[in-house]
């Protein structure tokens, strides 16, 4: 059984990890809210976009994660450098295919969506420069997969903040025109991102190669097998699916407020979501631990600790979250002061962050207890249940915001509804024991 101190331990690099990865968007968004509400609502939805087409990359990661944690609880290591090969070059495969196919669709048909020709020309205008980043992106969710999914995680703070520190100043230089750079504006955000992206990389393949027993993990021999493939998607595919629907829903949450709601609430959404990335980052480490701990139980032949270990988790999370919310309920225009300097977006955005902050104690159990059904292997029935709660969580999406259009702060009560339904679905299905014959 794992001690608490041991899923700290495994827990707090990769918390490092994403708070130094999100301070890049909170960097990125405070830079544009300086250069205006027009760029920082086009981040929003550009980043949405991007994100959309990198979690086809990241549930491909996790599921191998899912089947690194397994061979590793296994003790069967060899097995674990394949699974990454394999993971690398299929993705750089998608990669191949996704940049040029969105290179075209940026300029050609995503304008289309939008109601103002302003935010239309920001988002063409970021995602050009963006999407060259997604092979060095996809690259890094398995990197990243290897060190989570044999508990070796301390490398990925320090990946992190290699990755933040060359996304900063390159942000300050590309946004602005700063250090004889171009002022490219909301297009210096993508670049600068791209850039830290390859940094990363680089990063990974150099600890690699200096710290990590390429015999032992089976990296020693690199060709294309399709059986090892295929097995990963088995597993994979349906949390790919499940990261495009989430994302897609999650795209389509910013859509109805730019056409329905306009600018202002757009760019006060994104403030939100800027909060909601940073806040997450505690319960989205934990759930992530989560997820290697249960395969890796499960892979030493301890199913019956499972339902255990992940309530020890849930509670952690849930604790961590709310004082990091409270803390920031308390002092709530200073914080939203770090991106804009504008007073009247500040206000604006008070009585929607309270109403995400309300959110977060759900979002902290729901997601340790929905990773925990990932872990066991049952990626399908994660689907299902992501599809079931997205009925509902749309339905009442545009019933909000589309009919009755109601404001910012009523919109963000869309998060409450889908942890809520996630929390309760994933809390029966472990509770079962329907996912213990499950082999992988």
């Amino acid at each position: 059984m794992y001690s608490n101190k041991r899923i700290l331990r495994i827990s707090a690099p990769l918390l490092f990890s994403l708070l130094a990865q999100n301070i890049l968007q909170v960097i990125d968004t405070a830079f544009l809210g300086r250069v205006g509400e027009v760029e920082l609502g086009a981040s929003a939805l550009a980043g949405v976009l991007y994100i959309a087409i990198f979690t086809l990359g990241f549930g491909f990661s996790m599921g191998s994660q899912i089947l690194i944690g397994r061979r590793n609880g296994e003790q069967n290591y060899r097995q674990i450098g394949e699974i990454v090969i394999q993971g690398i070059l299929f993705l750089s495969m998608l990669a191949a295919v996704l940049i040029p196919l969105m290179s075209f669709a940026s300029r050609h048909w995503l304008p289309l969506l939008f109601e103002s020709e302003h935010i239309a020309e920001a988002v063409t205008e970021y995602l050009v420069w963006r999407i060259f980043g997604i092979f060095f992106a996809f690259a890094n969710v398995m990197f990243r997969a290897f060190f989570m999914g044999i508990a070796q995680t301390k490398v990925l703070t320090w990946n992190a903040i290699v990755m933040a520190l060359v996304n900063i100043v390159l942000d300050y230089a590309l946004i602005f025109g700063n250090f004889g750079m171009p002022k490219m504006g909301i297009g210096g955000a993508a670049l600068a991102s791209v850039i830290a992206e390859i940094a990363s990389m680089l990063f990974f393949v150099i600890y690699l190669m200096k710290n990590i027993d390429f015999k032992k993990y089976g990296f020693n021999i690199i060709r294309l097998r399709w059986p090892v493939m295929k097995r990963i998607l088995d597993i994979s595919v349906f949390m790919m699916i499940q990261n495009v629907v989430s994302i897609g829903t999650w795209m389509l949450f910013f859509l109805f407020i730019e056409n329905y709601l306009g600018e202002r609430p757009l760019a006060v959404a994104n403030i939100v979501r800027s909060f909601y990335m940073i806040l997450t980052i505690p319960a989205n480490a934990l759930s992530a631990t989560t997820n290697t701990l249960v395969s890796n139980t499960i892979g030493a032949g301890r199913r019956d600790e499972v339902f255990s270990l992940v309530k020890r988790i849930s509670r952690m999370s849930f604790a961590i979250i709310v004082v990091v919310a409270l803390c920031v309920a308390i002092f709530p225009k200073a914080v939203i002061a770090i991106y804009t300097n504008d007073p009247s977006l500040i206000d604006d955005t008070v009585i929607p962050l309270y109403v995400l902050l309300s959110a977060l104690p759900f979002y902290s159990v729901g997601g340790a207890l929905f990773s925990a059904v990932s872990g066991t292997g049952n990626t399908r029935t994660a689907l299902v249940f992501e599809l079931v709660t997205m009925i509902f969580y749309v339905s009442y999406m545009w019933l909000i915001i589309v009919h009755l259009r109601s404001s910012v702060a009523i919109a963000w009560t869309t998060e409450h509804l889908y942890w809520i339904f996630l929390l309760i679905m994933s809390s029966v299905y472990l509770r079962s024991g329907e996912w213990k014959n499950r082999q992988i």
